[in-house]
């Protein structure tokens, strides 16, 4: 059994450290943002940081980390408010991967990765076209962390598209019938697979299958 205990941490190697804390927390889903800067410049950067921040209204919310140089995604939301969140295929994990990539502010990670940038009506900002869940959001709140120098930033679910297969009756949306693309850490990608869907826990019946 190993312990790794707080004082340990200043000890370890830096990228050592900062692959242990980012793999600790464990699978989640992989989202590529698409922005455009205020003089039409698209974007695209990967993220692994989404947050559920309420259904009614519906708010998400992810980390932007510290604003220091090669922001792109951040400034260009702060700029126009407009953003989208895009579930890449998990065919497509390195092209998304390749996001994360410091490109100049001139080129655009859609035609350096090779992914095409498609536009809906009322969004300015791009969307993945090869996403199969694609969601346009607007900048509602930037929450500055001051512990660590990130942002919350909070956006609205303006607009949701998606096969009408993916969603059950009830409105869930079966992400493995998507194939949408799961990460863990800066580059670990593993695929979804869907175990069972259980009944609301009450304290005197346990859950059954749905």
């Amino acid at each position: 059994m190993m312990i790794i205990d707080k004082t340990d941490f200043n000890n370890l190697e830096a990228r050592y450290r900062a692959t242990l804390i980012n793999s600790l927390g464990g699978v989640k889903q992989a989202v590529l943002i698409g922005t455009v800067s205020s003089e039409g410049q698209i974007n695209l950067a990967i993220f692994n940081s989404l947050i559920h921040i309420g259904a009614n209204p519906p708010f998400w919310g992810f980390i932007a980390r510290p604003d220091v140089g090669h922001r792109h995604t951040l400034h260009n939301i702060l700029n126009t408010g407009n953003y989208t969140i895009n579930f890449p295929s998990a065919d497509d994990y390195v092209k998304a991967h390749q996001t994360s990539a410091k490109y100049e502010p001139t080129q655009s990670e859609f035609d350096a990765c090779g992914f095409t940038a498609v536009y809906e009506p009322g969004c300015a900002a791009p969307f993945v076209q090869e996403a199969p869940v694609k969601i346009a959001m607007k900048l509602v709140q930037k929450m500055d962390i001051e512990l660590n120098g990130t942002s919350l930033v909070i956006g609205s679910i303006e607009q949701i598209i998606l096969d009408e297969s993916f969603i059950s009756a009830d409105g869930f949306v079966a992400l493995d019938k998507a194939n949408t693309l799961a990460c863990a850490g800066l580059d670990a990608y593993y695929t979804t697979e869907l175990k069972e869907r259980l009944s609301y826990a009450k304290r005197d019946k346990w859950p059954v299958a749905l």
